[in-house]
């Protein structure tokens, strides 16, 4: 790997092996603070996850449907899309104070916008033809959201639940360093004041590989089968 060539060269302790990276893992993950400070980071993500998207869908997809709603909040959703993450963070910190609902609800309020605008593009994209089908066919309201609007909706809300996720897990790592006294972020600002690169490196590689996993199983599967009617 070129990480272990540039390492073995430099010889310094700015730029650890990968084998120095990996036997901290393990030893952080031994003693068990590696594998809580994850959790607690994990759990963090999920909420602001589901916050984020669950409201953002809702509120995109209004805005989407009823232009006097749009014209009403399209601002709002502007200003908040263009709001630094650091300034909101500190914002909501300082308004609420440094605990876990003002946490939770930075990540989540950074990642609404995003996801608003999805969503809204993709209700203005939903096909009238299809709906007038739906009608003229007498389906009930529900057979109608699940076999006519949601699989139209169905790539907009994937592509905002990627984006989202991947945005959260890079801005739930700045809540934690600025206000809490546990998680990933909080772990890493630890060793930066120490400037042990080493276990900067093990955090992150570890934070890393649970993000791509999450990917694997859970995003990729549950994307194939929303999407299966397309084959």
């Amino acid at each position: 790997m070129a990480w272990q060539v540039a390492a073995d060269l430099a010889q310094s302790r700015l730029l650890p092996s990968v084998t120095a990276v990996l036997q901290a893992m393990v030893q952080q993950t031994e003693t068990g603070v590696l594998p809580w400070n994850l959790a607690i980071t994990l759990g963090r993500v999920a909420a602001a996850f589901a916050i984020s998207l669950l409201l953002g869908s809702a509120l995109g997809i209004a805005m989407g449907r009823w232009r006097r709603l749009d014209l009403c909040l399209d601002n709002a959703v502007t200003v908040l899309l263009n709001l630094p993450a650091l300034v909101l963070i500190v914002l909501i910190y300082v308004w609420f104070g440094l605990n876990e609902v003002a946490a939770i609800a930075a990540v989540a309020l950074n990642k609404l916008p995003t996801t608003v605008v999805t969503m809204r593009e993709g209700a203005r994209a939903l096909d009238p033809a299809l709906a007038e089908m739906a009608r003229s066919f007498h389906m009930p309201r529900w057979r109608t959201l699940r076999h006519v609007t949601l699989p139209q909706l169905a790539p907009y809300l994937f592509a905002a639940a990627r984006s989202g996720l991947a945005l959260i897990w890079k801005i739930v790592l700045v809540v934690e360093l600025l206000g809490r006294s546990n998680g990933i972020g909080f772990q890493i600002q630890i060793y930066f004041q120490l400037f042990d690169v080493t276990l900067i490196l093990a955090y992150t590689l570890a934070f890393l590989l649970v993000a791509q996993l999450i990917e694997w199983v859970v995003m990729q599967p549950l994307e194939n089968w929303a999407m299966r009617w397309r084959t």
